[in-house]
Formats: C-alpha cells, sequence, structure tokens
C-alpha cells in the first residue's frame, strides 16, 4: 500500500502518489477499468485530471457510480474568463459523472498575460469563487509547468490563498538554480499556509527529441524498474509533497511498485550516476 498524509487543508489524506489521469489521455474503457483495479489494490485515493486530457474524464466517469466516495477528485480548466470556465466545469461534472469535484484547479497559469486575465474582474478566480459558493468544487488550485512557473505561483499565492499547486519536481529540475530557489520559498509558503503541493515530472528523463515516441508521455520517461525506484524514491524523499503519477498507463505499475517499498531517498551521487548513464536532460530550459 502506499502511506497517506494530509492534502493540506483540505481534511483529506491522500495517498503520497495521486493517479495523474492524463494516462486516459486515448486510451479504451476496458483499459481504464483495468487501471482501476490496479489503484484499488494499492489503495491509490485520488484522482487528478483535466478537461483538456483528451478522453480522461469521460473514462473515469463511469467508476463514480461506484467509487465516488473512495476517491479525492481533481479536475482543472485552462479556461481564462468566467462564463467559459464556469461552462467547461458542468462539463466536466457531466463527463466524471459528479455533482461536484473535490478540487478544481486553474490550469498551466504561468503566462503573465493570461494571468491577468485569469486572476482579475470577470476572469476564472471568480468563476471558481462562485462555483465554490455554489458546492460544485470543494477547493480551488492552481498548476503550470516550466521554469518560471515556481515564481509564478508565488505570485498567484500573494493574490488568493489557493488550497494547492502543482508543479515539477525531479532531480534535474532541482539543479536549475534559479527554479531551485523559488521553489523552496513556495515551499516556506506552503507550509505556513497548509497548502498541499502536488508535484509532476518525477519520471522525466529528457526530451524525445527527434527519437520516436514509444509512450503517452510528452517527454521520454526512465522505464527501468530501478530507474523508476530512484526517481520516485527522490521526490518521495522530500516530505510534505505528493508525487502525480506520469502519463502512461503501462509505467504506472513500475510506478507504484517503487512507491510501495519507498524507504530511503537516493543520494546525490547514486542520481548524478542516473543522469549519466541515461543520458538525461532536463525538460526545461
Amino acid at each position: 500500500m502506499i502511506p497517506k498524509a494530509p492534502f493540506g487543508r483540505t481534511g483529506h489524506l491522500s495517498t503520497r502518489v495521486i493517479f495523474g489521469a492524463a494516462a486516459f489521455w486515448r486510451v479504451t474503457q476496458a483499459e481504464a477499468d483495468r487501471t482501476l483495479e490496479l489503484l484499488l489494490e494499492y489503495g491509490i485515493n485520488h484522482i487528478d485530471t483535466a478537461a483538456s486530457y483528451g478522453d480522461s474524464e469521460l473514462r473515469i466517469g463511469p467508476w463514480m457510480k461506484q467509487y465516488r466516495q473512495d476517491f479525492f477528485l481533481a479536475t482543472k480548466t485552462e479556461k481564462r474568463t468566467y462564463r467559459e470556465a464556469l461552462d467547461e466545469l458542468q462539463r466536466s461534472l457531466e463527463r466524471l459523472q459528479t455533482d461536484h469535484v473535490d478540487l478544481w484547479q486553474l490550469h498551466y497559469l504561468v503566462d503573465p498575460q493570461q494571468w491577468e486575465t485569469a486572476m482579475g474582474p470577470g476572469g476564472v478566480l471568480e468563476a471558481a469563487l462562485e462555483a465554490r459558493r455554489q458546492g460544485l468544487v470543494r477547493f480551488i488550485g492552481v498548476t503550470g509547468h516550466d521554469i518560471p512557473i515556481a515564481a509564478m505561483h508565488l505570485r498567484s499565492l500573494e493574490r488568493f490563498d489557493f488550497d494547492s499547486i502543482l508543479l515539477p519536481y525531479n532531480y534535474l529540475v532541482m539543479k536549475n538554480p534559479e527554479y531551485a530557489a523559488n521553489f523552496e520559498k513556495l515551499m516556506d509558503i506552503c507550509r505556513q499556509r497548509n497548502v498541499a503541493v502536488q508535484t509532476i515530472k518525477s519520471l522525466a528523463r529528457r526530451p524525445w527529441g527527434d527519437r520516436p515516441k514509444t509512450r503517452a508521455t510528452w517527454y521520454e520517461p526512465f522505464e527501468d524498474q530501478a530507474d523508476i525506484d530512484r526517481a520516485v524514491h527522490w521526490v518521495l524523499g522530500r516530505p510534505g509533497i505528493f508525487l502525480n503519477s506520469t502519463g502512461d498507463i503501462h509505467l504506472l505499475p513500475k510506478i507504484l511498485d517503487a512507491a510501495s517499498r519507498f524507504e530511503t531517498r537516493p543520494s546525490d551521487e547514486e542520481m548524478e550516476q542516473m543522469v549519466t548513464r541515461r543520458d538525461a536532460e532536463p525538460l526545461f530550459v
């Protein structure tokens, strides 16, 4: 089983591995249902999806008739204005076959101009507050990628007291001095405010470049079980954060296996040896 920890101030004890349902972008319902069996086997109780993740919400919807009470359910919107966002939320609820989600997240909020729209009058933040008043969502979060996102999350938390954040975290991205400095500032604030911290890209080995894409992930992942163990254990070795699983259902069993055996964090020397051996490169520069 996967250990649990308080998901920020929500009152929910979430498994430290959250199912990243971007893995359901293009899968059949039968494949999704087999994945559900695996999640139940490991006790995973938190699902993270998005309106923009292809068929993901549609694949999760049929589960909710029987298992809604067993999962903390999160989705996201990339819409930036009030009306568009509320309309998309209604569509998400229909696809997910539920009357509410536990967490609704402002997705990929890194561009400064989009940020101003989203956080300003008539923006998606106002839609999130209205949805919370109506009971359609319980908590509100913000997510993003790229090197500037840690700094942008700091700015977002200055504007609004979000319940959760989501951003990249792995050994290589934390070797970027700018990113690492802002990540640490962000962690301090999240600790003070009891904001849940979700992390992504744990298995990122390098960009695909010109190599053929053999996985559903938008980056080339680590695939050997020993490498996945190191990558997963390195993330879980930091208290107070959650690991959102990668976007390929065929890697999920290896991630859950690694997480179920977590004891100690690999040393920097071990991680450097893996980086060299696997020709690993940062995703973001």
